[in-house]
């Protein structure tokens, strides 16, 4: 994890972006960044 400010929130793996906030302009639902973690598997 890596902090940031002004409300970012980016998930990615491998360096790979998985969910960016910034980009959908929404907040992540329950559990769907889980789910785009495990269909990225």
């Amino acid at each position: 994890m890596i902090p940031s400010s002004k409300g970012r929130f980016e998930v990615l793996r491998d360096g790979v972006p998985v969910f960016e906030k910034s980009r959908l302009d929404r907040h992540a639902k329950p559990g769907e960044v889980l789910a785009l973690l495990k269909r990225q598997a």
